[in-house]
């Protein structure tokens, strides 16, 4: 690691600084450093992550002696292999408060994700763990959606019916960029003719955006195209989906054909349709750009790692599963191997001037859940709907 940026973290930090939230604020920038730049800044802020929950969490200072590793250990970008993982499973079990770094007491928030099998992947985070995950999503949203003005038709159920769901807080963050909003996601149910007739009422009122798991925003188009309805929306419009393309029974929505079907009936761009990536376990979204390249954020390392051996990455250009380490949170090492199976991008330049890593989402690992907050919130809808027919 080069002592530029020990010297430059450690100057911030002296000033009573953040140095996450001198990122955060210049992600435009940061995002077109030279990519060998990224990699001593992100190892830099991990390394001082690292360091913070090996002193404090005993649970995962054992995982690291178990594993010979210590922070003297994590000196470079090339060494942040070696940081341990906590497998994401671990954050279903029924004695989670082992994972906290800070205690019980200073935890301000709790959030769930369930999935099929219904035991909830449960999360805790303090004051600074928060604040932190507001700013660096607040951040992602602003380099890369552009709007400050405008209304959001969220299909989901609004956060005062569900507000543990991990998807919902994150995607209401959204609402405080516009001028107004509508949850229309209702005790399971949903009424397209609505979202049809609320996008009518807004229009040439503001800018109209969607926000929805996809198999949503699909329920939606597939009812414009059952009763040949072509909408008009705006220029500046974006379709914004997140929770995953597969349905809770394993069906997967074609992502080529969804976005043809929006251009021809919800009337927009394909560029004006981004798919984000998250979980509740870390304070991580990837966002697609207009060329619809998941970008990582920059503070962020995504790692790829070997089915059979999750200490070794796959080589380059192989598949494997999906290693996240995020140095936003303080209430818990953010350092996950999850069950997701990834393409990534490492060096490749992107069309929109951006550097740094790629990702793809490609499935899920073999005997991994199907399971999201999308997931269940689909396996409730379906049930409801089944119920409501006998």
């Amino acid at each position: 690691m080069k002592n530029d940026y020990q010297r430059l973290l450690a100057e911030i930090r002296k000033a009573g600084l953040n140095p996450l939230g001198c990122v955060y604020t210049s992600l435009d920038r940061v995002y077109r450093f030279a990519i060998e730049e990224q990699q001593e800044l992100k190892a830099s802020l991990i390394a001082e992550n690292f360091r913070f929950h090996y002193e404090n969490n005993a649970y995962y200072r054992g995982l690291c002696e178990e594993q010979g590793v210590t922070p003297s250990d994590i000196r470079s970008f090339d060494d942040l292999i070696k940081i341990p993982l906590i497998p994401v499973s671990q954050f279903k079990a029924t004695d989670t408060q082992k994972l906290l770094t800070l205690g019980l007491d200073q935890i301000e928030v709790e959030m769930r994700s369930t999935g099929t099998s219904g035991i909830p992947s449960v999360t805790r985070r303090d004051s600074e763990t928060v604040t932190q995950g507001f700013l660096a999503v607040w951040a992602m949203f602003r380099e890369f959606l552009k709007f400050s003005s405008g209304a959001i038709l969220f299909l989901m159920p609004s956060p005062e019916e569900v507000p543990e769901m991990g998807m919902i807080k994150v995607s209401n963050m959204l609402s405080g960029m516009v001028d107004t909003s509508r949850f229309i996601v209702r005790k399971a149910t949903f009424d397209p003719q609505e979202a049809i007739e609320l996008l009518a009422q807004w229009e040439n009122l503001h800018i109209r955006h969607i926000v929805g798991p996809p198999f949503l925003v699909h329920k939606l188009v597939q009812h414009l195209k059952k009763h040949d309805i072509r909408l008009e929306l705006d220029r500046e419009t974006r379709i914004i989906t997140m929770g995953g393309w597969k349905r809770f029974t394993g069906m997967e929505i074609p992502r080529e054909e969804f976005n043809s079907e929006c251009a021809e009936y919800l009337g927009v761009r394909p560029d004006q349709i981004r798919d984000i990536y998250g979980l509740i376990e870390g304070n991580i979204v990837a966002i697609e750009c207009s060329h619809h390249r998941k970008h990582v954020p920059p503070w962020v390392h995504f790692s790829v790692r070997e089915p059979d051996d999750f200490r070794q990455e796959v080589p380059d250009g192989r598949r494997g599963v999906l290693a996240i380490i995020d140095p936003t949170c303080l209430a818990y090492p953010a350092y996950i191997l999850t069950e997701d199976v990834v393409d990534l991008d490492e060096t490749s330049s992107c069309p929109c001037g951006r550097n740094g890593q790629k990702v793809s989402i490609i499935g899920r690992a073999t005997g991994a859940e199907v399971g999201c907050c999308a997931i269940n919130l689909d396996k409730a809808m379906y049930a409801y709907e089944v119920e409501s027919l006998v």
